[in-house]
């Protein structure tokens, strides 16, 4: 059988290939010869580049069986994404490859700045001994403003705070108590502003971000405080920063971006109060070998058919760091979801319950319809066929989401009606620093137990005995009991019983065991894990 042929037009670390694996041909071409690159791209189902190779128009025409295009790393200003979208090719970047470098070389800037580090090295290194020169400033008890509050900017929050700096920071997209978590007071851009010794800027570059920072908003800082911008240049004034500057409104500022790079004859390079790196917050070998690895990962996934939560331009895109721990614990859930049913499915709620409901949780409905039909249809499901399965069996699918859940940050839920008239339900979350993935309802029954390969659950009528029933039966088929769990309705004088268990339980142990403790329902759930 043939293997699909993936293209590495740019040089990319040996983990990019080898996270690639065995089940690709691998081809190299030099992406900057045009020529080359039209005839190598023909026959290639992804093309896997960096900044050095242009992906326009003229490649996807020469691209006839082109799957996925992946820049390993952020910007995407090589690769025509509305050309590749009309030609129906998926493209995946690498969006959090260099987040960590990003961050701390934004912190680099911030100490830098206080202690003037590059100018007292360029003084001592022609001999110049100056130290009341470079007086500087302590971090310690300092307002740092953090202006977007994303993924970069919850890191740069952290790493700050070892230093005993105050945190505020604008962002109207991010929630109170997300920012309570991280430490962070929000505030308005003028109470940043007016509050912040050292403001640092992560947004991303649109036509209402471009040129936010300008003279009216600098005018309104401190004479001693400092800007740095390590995110996009043009989020930042440069002509009103520079009159900043030069007039000491403000004193002095970090660059690492530029409206154009390299940046000529900028006078801000002129400035004694200005520290300037030439674009290096990707510039670390880590970042350079995630953003690597991460294509080769979505370069499978898509040519898999899967779900690639970096795609930029199909349904789904980018998964909030905040809600990628639960699509496993959703996949699960839909697993026990359909072990459970004992008819046909006819409609299914996912349910969003708690600090979740406030971020994009589509996709965990697609995680659920995945895990529901995973153990159900002979063909693979995969995120992107689940809800065309859904639709040709009738199920009605609905996304509810609800900030209130009472007793844990986060609930799913997945709750159905079958074809006999009846419901089922049952219910996930992620518990502690592991983020351990627990089943917490089933059919309304309260419990707490992590999740497991092989499970039992069954409900009975609520009498002494039962455990020690089910326990010596188990014992006798030689099959551990690795967890436990029974919930109670007292009134209706039921209970449901959940056993995690080191193996699987045979049909004829099941049997006797149903028979035995005369079991309303017993289900054996063994999970695709």
């Amino acid at each position: 059988m043939t293997k699909p042929v993936v293209l590495i037009a740019e040089e990319l670390s040996p983990a990019t290939v080898e996270a690639l694996g065995p089940d690709f041909d691998v081809v190299n071409v030099d992406g900057t010869d045009r020529p080359a690159l039209l005839s190598a791209v023909a026959s290639a189902d992804a093309i896997l580049v960096r900044s050095a190779t242009q992906v326009d128009a003229e490649v996807l025409q020469a691209a006839k069986q082109l799957k996925v295009i992946a820049r390993a790393g952020v910007g995407l200003d090589n690769v025509d994404i509305k050309a590749a979208t009309a030609a129906g090719v998926m493209v995946v970047n690498a969006p959090t490859s260099n987040i960590i470098s990003a961050a701390e070389l934004t912190v680099g800037h911030i100490l830098s700045l206080a202690r003037h580090i590059p100018q007292a090295h360029e003084a001592l290194s022609v001999g110049q001994w100056k130290r009341s020169a470079y007086t500087g400033t302590e971090l310690f008890e300092k307002t740092v403003g953090i202006v977007g509050l994303g993924r970069i900017g919850a890191l740069i929050a952290e790493r700050l705070k070892g230093f005993g700096v105050s945190l505020v920071a604008y962002d109207p997209y991010v929630t109170s108590a997300r920012a309570q978590q991280l430490g962070v007071q929000l505030v308005t851009l003028d109470e940043l502003l007016a509050q912040a010794d050292f403001l640092t800027i992560h947004m991303p570059k649109t036509p209402e971000t471009t040129g936010m920072i300008g003279a009216e908003q600098l005018a309104k800082m401190k004479p001693t405080a400092y800007v740095i911008n390590v995110a996009r240049g043009g989020l930042i004034d440069e002509d009103a920063l520079y009159g900043a500057l030069e007039a000491k409104h403000i004193a002095g500022a970090g660059l690492d971006v530029f409206v154009q790079e390299p940046p000529k004859d900028s006078p801000l390079l002129s400035l004694p109060n200005v520290i300037v790196t030439p674009h290096l917050g990707a510039s670390t070998d880590e970042a350079q070998e995630k953003a690597g690895v991460s294509v080769a990962k979505s370069v499978r996934l898509a040519l898999a058919g899967e779900l690639v939560p970096d795609a930029v331009n199909v349904a789904g895109g980018v998964i909030d760091p905040y809600v990628r721990p639960g699509l496993p614990l959703t996949e699960k859930l839909g697993q026990v979801f359909s072990a459970l049913a004992h008819s046909p499915l006819t409609s299914v709620d996912v349910e969003v319950h708690g600090e979740l409901s406030n971020y994009d949780v589509k996709v965990l409905r697609l995680a659920a319809l995945k895990g529901i039909f995973t153990n159900v249809v002979s063909e693979p499901v995969s995120y992107v066929n689940a809800p065309l399965i859904a639709e040709q069996r009738g199920v009605e699918v609905r996304l509810l989401t609800d900030d209130v859940s009472d007793a844990y940050r986060n609930v799913v839920t997945l709750r159905g009606a079958l074809s006999d008239g009846t419901q089922i339900s049952v219910s996930g979350t992620l518990t502690g620093p592991k983020q351990v993935e627990k089943v917490v309802e089933i059919n309304g029954f309260d419990l707490e137990l992590p999740f497991a390969e092989h499970m039992i659950v069954f409900t009975y009528k609520d009498r002494p005995g039962i455990v020690a029933t089910y326990g010596r039966l188990l014992g006798d088929a030689g099959i551990n009991i690795a967890g436990l769990q029974i919930a109670r309705d007292e009134e209706a004088g039921r209970a449901l019983s959940v056993l995690s268990i080191d193996s699987p339980a045979p049909d004829e142990l099941l049997t006797e065991l149903h028979k035995e403790i005369s079991a309303d329902t017993l289900r054996n759930i063994s999970l695709a894990v």
